[in-house]
């Protein structure tokens, strides 16, 4: 069977546009190696974030850099191996966090941020996902008194961008979580309008669900070769070959190894993110997401339990695991609440696909017609995987867009 659009990756990005296509009058065809929700989607922090107007840039301050190099923090840690591999592209995001540069990266990223919670409610009311959401935000604790002051003053600027919060000293976050320990807390941001997401995985599974209900075909294979065939393109997988007009790449932190024999070679890096749950009890129960921001971790309630998710390792792909920082994030969140009995008997881990400038790709590829690509979210793409699904159709069915994609576009690395 010949498909119109084939997408490749079915995380929460690729469900997402196949989800948008089909939904508008195309045959699609998702595909990928694990079925949606299994990878990187399966193992967030649950959280879609709509105070997320902010990138992250590489430390620039010595102070910053000095407090990095020993490789023992809980928020970052890296390999050798890695920083070897990928020093071009991490060289890129260092010039890109250049204050001024970073001023105008976040002004085109907060147009994506801007929909990201009206776009995913589109999705969820159509699959039927309410159970799965809690809007009642989530809260960032604070450590320090000067990194609190500097929170509440970038709290307040962002509510010209939409952003809602309220500050909380520590008494007013004992009766929001009487469970947690605050001792060597100073206050939070309780940001009201981002949403608590109980099972990221299965809310995937219930946009890729909908999407099969629309007629939508989801098949699990590993992609060993895309070539173009005629005006369209052929897919060539572990136990299939598959045809369609179309093609999308979104793939996450895999798809460089796709367009790459297609003479594309982005300046793709993956960071890999670990967490773990522990059984929820009388005594550990909570209500709300918390990130530490001193420390780099979130401790969240999830349906299979609290779960605790670390900051960012940087490290190949194919590195094995390395718990060590979750363990060392562990002994801090054991101060904050009590963690007793691990969920499962091994930690998760998984990657997160990012960009030297802190924004995705999305768009047309530059040297092939009908091929797109829509990758590179870095720690966003759950929250924004509905948003990147509208835009990749609009583009896909020439409609008028709903942003400017010209910053997303993938020649802005061509030089």
């Amino acid at each position: 069977m010949r498909y119109e659009v084939i997408v490749i990756g079915a995380g929460m990005v690729g469900t997402s546009i196949a989800w948008h296509l089909q939904n508008n009058g195309s045959q699609v065809l998702l595909l990928d190696k694990k079925l949606p929700g299994s990878e990187t989607s399966y193992g967030n922090a649950g959280l879609i974030q709509r105070e997320a107007i902010h990138t992250h840039p590489f430390p620039r301050q010595i102070t910053e850099m000095i407090r990095v190099l020993p490789n023992q923090g809980t928020d970052i840690r890296y390999r050798i191996p890695a920083i070897l591999r990928y020093h071009q592209a991490l060289l890129q995001y260092w010039k890109y966090s250049a204050p001024a540069t970073v001023k105008q990266i976040e002004a085109e990223w907060q147009t994506l941020i801007a929909h990201c919670t009206s776009e995913h409610q589109t999705m969820i009311t159509a699959s039927g996902a309410d159970e799965l959401i809690t809007r009642d935000g989530w809260l960032q604790l604070h450590r320090s008194e000067d990194t609190f002051k500097e929170a509440i003053a970038s709290a307040i600027a962002a509510r010209e961008k939409g952003v809602e919060h309220n500050v909380l000293n520590v008494e007013e976050l004992k009766v929001m979580e009487p469970s947690a320990n605050f001792d060597g807390f100073v206050g939070a941001i309780h940001w009201l309008n981002s949403w608590q997401v109980s099972n990221p995985s299965a809310l995937v599974k219930a946009y890729a669900k909908n999407f099969q209900d629309m007629q939508g075909t989801i098949k699990e294979s590993d992609v060993k070769e895309i070539v173009q065939d005629g005006e369209g393109w052929k897919v060539i997988t572990d136990n299939d070959t598959y045809y369609s007009d179309k093609l999308v790449i979104a793939a996450g932190p895999w798809s460089n190894d796709l367009i790459r024999p297609l003479g594309y070679n982005l300046p793709l890096f993956p960071m890999r993110g670990y967490h773990q749950h522990f059984k929820v009890t009388d005594k550990n129960n909570i209500n709300h997401s918390m990130f530490d921001m001193d420390k780099g971790f979130v401790m969240g309630p999830m349906q299979q339990g609290i779960r605790i998710t670390t900051g960012a390792e940087m490290t190949t792909m194919d590195a094995p695991k390395n718990f060590g920082q979750l363990k060392t994030v562990l002994k801090f969140a054991r101060k904050i609440l009590p963690l007793e009995d691990a969920v499962e008997s091994e930690a998760w881990a998984g990657s997160r696909p990012c960009m030297p400038d802190m924004k995705p790709v999305i768009g047309p590829a530059h040297k092939h017609e009908k091929l797109w690509f829509a990758f590179g979210h870095s720690h966003q793409g759950f929250t924004l995987g509905p948003m990147t699904g509208r835009i990749v159709e609009e583009l896909i069915h020439n409609k008028p867009v709903v942003v400017d994609v010209e910053p997303f576009s993938a020649q802005r690395f061509s030089n």
